[in-house]
């Protein structure tokens, strides 16, 4: 039972936070008549990709959330900070702003403090997070999603292929079993992202939408997320309406 409602609660927070439907901004797939899609150059392309990538020391967003869990949907508002490689911290509301639960990541650990409709604090090492990911999707790669940027740990994995078709462009590799797949928008930046061990029969699915300038950031307004793994399905549809970077960020816990 305790483990049962750990897992719930961690894939709901880390949906809310990482955490993908067909938005607007998807490419359509190539169909006949079409040109067929051309494999160009990995190294060029992945050094454009990662210098199109947000560069940030801190963020801070607020965001109207819609999580889908066990077949039932909750509105929540998610508070979302990060301190770049080092901590990533969260904190869900639900009506009347009253706080439902607070998570806090770091390369090490996982906490959580539920509030309703019971009180407890759960603490694992990150490790723990392997029970529904591989574990090279790294705590790195885990920030990477939150905020719309490939991840370099991955596109430096050994077997990587880039091809376009048009203006769609598509980044596929595999690294230790973890397949994985970018589709990128002109501006270089992803709108959809995929991540699969299709073994363990896990899937972490993406999409990024409303791509706007925030303070110089190039940032999505809208992210929506689906993860699969250990008999859950989670998914959550998070709507920005506040977004800042580089100011100190305070992370209670």
């Amino acid at each position: 039972m305790r483990k049962s409602l750990l897992s719930k609660y961690l894939c709901a927070l880390l949906a809310v936070a990482l955490v993908a439907s067909s938005c607007s901004s998807r490419r359509k797939t190539v169909k006949g008549g079409q040109a067929p899609a051309t494999e160009i150059s990995a190294d060029n392309s992945i050094k454009t990709f990662e210098m199109s990538n947000l560069d940030y020391f801190t963020f801070s967003g607020r965001a109207k959330a819609k999580v889908t869990m066990d077949k039932s949907t909750h509105d929540a508002t998610a508070h979302i900070r990060i301190q770049r490689d080092k901590a990533i911290w969260i904190s869900v509301t639900a009506l009347l702003n009253i706080e439902v639960a607070r998570v806090l990541i770091t390369p090490d650990s996982i906490k959580i403090q539920t509030k309703y409709p019971k009180k407890e604090l759960i603490a694992r090492p990150f490790s723990y997070i392997y029970n529904y990911i591989n574990p090279s999707l790294t705590f790195k790669s885990l920030q990477d999603i939150l905020v719309g940027n490939l991840s370099a740990e991955l596109l430096r994995s050994s077997q990587v292929q880039v091809a376009s078709s048009g203006d769609d462009v598509v980044v596929v590799g595999v690294k230790d079993n973890l397949m994985f797949q970018y589709g990128m928008n002109p501006q270089n930046r992803p709108y959809a992202t995929k991540i699969e061990d299709k073994q363990l029969g896990q899937l972490l699915d993406a999409a990024y939408d409303q791509y706007a300038s925030f303070e110089g950031h190039i940032f999505p307004q809208r992210f929506i997320l689906n993860v699969q793994g250990d008999g859950l399905q989670v998914k959550a549809d998070l709507q920005y309406n506040r977004l800042m970077f580089n100011e100190k960020v305070e992370m209670p816990f």
